[in-house]
């Protein structure tokens, strides 16, 4: 269900304001033909979000960009499968994906898709540019023609038998075998045949365009040496873009042989679409302009807007050299790229996701586990592939529900709210206590002073788009509170020391509120939970910006809420992981019935969606 914060977005068209921080926020493009699995969610979708929300935090003017990337010869290849359109696969797995997005609670500005009017026409604009600068080139290629079929053979039309000694695996298809995992142009196939018809395709001549990348070299680069270090870069975003330059640029092909695709604006072209990757980047712009028709204002006004990208490692040469390429070829005055953030891969228990194979958890798994959408966002989120591959497994999995949302923070909520809320006479009846002489009391001070500094930390993090390290330093904030109240045994002070246990409460019943605001970009449906149990409406919360003075809250916290305010009765925030079910996840997830796993989730998806809308 996507929150109150998403629906008020998208009835407001944002647009630049002078004197404000404006930041405009894109998560590469999922690809339509399938149904995102766990790392595909925190490569890019996820990982945005949470920059998204964190900008809103600081008060920052930003938008969120995203929607399913539907051209090309997978879209083809799919339709060719489930028997039915592209623009029917499309509509399909738009649906899907917006279902899996909106269960765990991105709050896109926009989520589009490349297969408009809108995402037609600026590409044929940008390309046409591109021929009047010069920027272009034509050059003919060797490829596979099926004379049945009537059409050139884009590579995943053509199987055969793998090219490489020892291999000869006999269904390769024309991009790569996926037995020894060679990388393969279509000719290069021994005994090609026709995915369509089966027949035996030959070698034909056909004419395509070229970006020249070589002459657009030297401003490409001067743009990356200067970027790079303005925008702080992730150093896997860096070594990926400087190993392309090092080998130097070469003419990239921008044309294909396909029917599903932006078509080519000129005569002799008029059979050809451009290539995927030539029209997916300039699907943020044009979803842009599905979202306002003053999207010029964000993306042609690099002066006084800041554009941050997300994506996979796998993603980063088209966004760093071939995307920005296009854009400088123009000769327009684009918002270019500030900041990419780059992930990792996400692997599942000792292999990788595989659909075909019924392996891993995919989006619309994660909702049949019965665990909350703020549980994944957390453990995916702590467990972000920033500088090196991870590894999700149950028992990792268990480990961090159990021991740090449960043990840890639940854990604090609930002892701080509990107490509160006791009304047997061994509590405050609901009413949170006045503190007075709180800025005197050694043990409190001491503790708020770590606090702030976590909270400094946390800040930091987030500006360099470190996400691990901003929910790490957020949670550090749990365990501080957890040891205050151990150390201050408030529950004898209540006895004892009526006046410093109403310190200790309203302290850690202000740290209740400032942890929930810090963890609202990880988990919003978390802090709203915890904002109805506080009665205060999350248009309450405090900013993280300068204006608002946070750090001096974050040192004072028992000045967040007022004294006399009534909080509800709190209950348990997180369900526990039991060992019975860590079993069967795994067997169901990644068992010896995976196979038979993934020909019902294939069913399933044919039976539950027609033309993108469920029966």
């Amino acid at each position: 269900m996507e929150d109150q914060e998403s629906q008020e977005n998208k009835s407001l068209k944002k647009l630049p304001i002078a004197g404000k921080r404006n930041i405009l926020i894109t998560s590469a493009l999922p690809y339509v033909n399938n149904v995102p699995h766990l790392g595909n969610i925190i490569g890019s979708v996820l990982s945005a979000d949470v920059f998204a929300r964190y900008c809103r935090l600081r008060g920052y003017n930003v938008i969120f960009i995203c929607g399913t990337d539907e051209y090309g010869t997978a879209t083809e290849t799919k339709a060719m499968e489930e028997n039915c359109t592209p623009k029917e696969i499309c509509d399909k797995y738009h649906a899907i994906h917006k279902e899996v997005y909106d269960w765990f609670d991105t709050s896109f500005d926009e989520f589009g898709r490349t297969s408009t009017t809108q995402q037609t026409e600026i590409c044929q604009a940008i390309f046409k540019k591109l021929v009047e600068n010069n920027w272009l080139s034509e050059n003919t290629m060797q490829q596979l023609y099926c004379d049945k079929c009537e059409r050139f053979l884009a590579d995943r039309f053509v199987e055969g038998t793998c090219p490489t000694l020892g291999c000869d695996y006999d269904s390769a298809r024309g991009d790569q075998c996926e037995k020894c995992g060679k990388l393969l142009n279509p000719t290069e196939l021994r005994d090609p045949r026709c995915k369509v018809c089966q027949t035996t395709p030959r070698i034909r001549d056909t004419d395509h365009l070229f970006l020249e990348l070589p002459l657009l070299e030297d401003q490409l680069k001067d743009y990356i040496d200067e970027t790079s270090v303005i925008g702080s870069w992730s150093q896997n975003a860096i070594q990926a873009t400087y190993a392309w330059l090092r080998d130097g640029l070469k003419p990239r092909c921008i044309t294909r042989d396909l029917k599903w695709g932006v078509p080519v604006p000129l005569e002799k072209f008029k059979d050809k679409v451009f290539y995927v990757w030539f029209d997916a980047p300039i699907g943020y712009v044009s979803i842009t302009s599905c979202y306002t028709p003053e999207w010029e204002q964000w993306w042609k006004n690099p002066e006084h807007v800041e554009l941050y990208q997300f994506m996979g490692k796998d993603n980063v040469p088209f966004h760093t050299v071939m995307f920005p390429s296009t854009l400088i070829g123009t000769g327009e005055n684009w918002t270019l790229m500030k900041s990419i953030s780059v992930t990792e891969y996400l692997n599942y228990e000792s292999g990788k996701f595989s659909k075909s194979k019924g392996v891993g958890v995919f989006g619309n798994d994660a909702k049949d586990t019965e665990q909350p959408a703020e549980v994944w966002r957390y453990y995916l989120l702590a467990n972000r592939p920033e500088i090196s591959d991870t590894v999700f497994t149950w028992e990792d999995f268990q480990t961090k529900l159990n021991s740090e949302l449960i043990n840890n923070l639940g854990n604090f909520i609930h002892r701080v709210l509990s107490f509160i809320a006791n009304t047997s006479g061994k509590g405050y009846e609901t009413v949170i206590p006045d503190a007075p002489g709180a800025d005197s009391h050694p043990l409190t001070m001491a503790m708020t002073e770590k606090v702030g500094t976590h909270v400094n930390q946390y800040v930091k993090a987030m500006e360099q788009v470190k996400l691990k390290q901003g929910l790490k330093c957020a949670m550090s904030i749990s365990s501080e509170g957890n040891a205050y109240l151990q150390e201050s045994q408030y529950f004898r002070l209540f006895e004892e020391d009526q006046a410093s246990c109403s310190i200790v409460v309203k302290t850690s019943v202000g740290l209740v509120y400032l942890l929930s605001c810090l963890l609202e970009p990880f988990m919003p449906s978390f802090s709203h939970k915890v904002f109805r149990l506080l009665k205060l409406p999350r248009e309450t919360r405090f900013s993280l910006s300068e204006e608002d003075n946070y750090l001096e809250k974050a040192h004072k916290p028992w000045e967040i809420i007022p004294a006399g305010h009534k909080i509800e009765k709190p209950y348990p925030l997180f369900k526990k992981l039991t060992d019975d079910e860590v079993k069967s996840f795994k067997n169901k997830y990644g068992g010896s019935g995976g196979a038979d796993r993934a020909k019902k989730m294939a069913e399933k998806l044919k039976q539950t969606y027609i033309s993108g809308s469920k029966n």
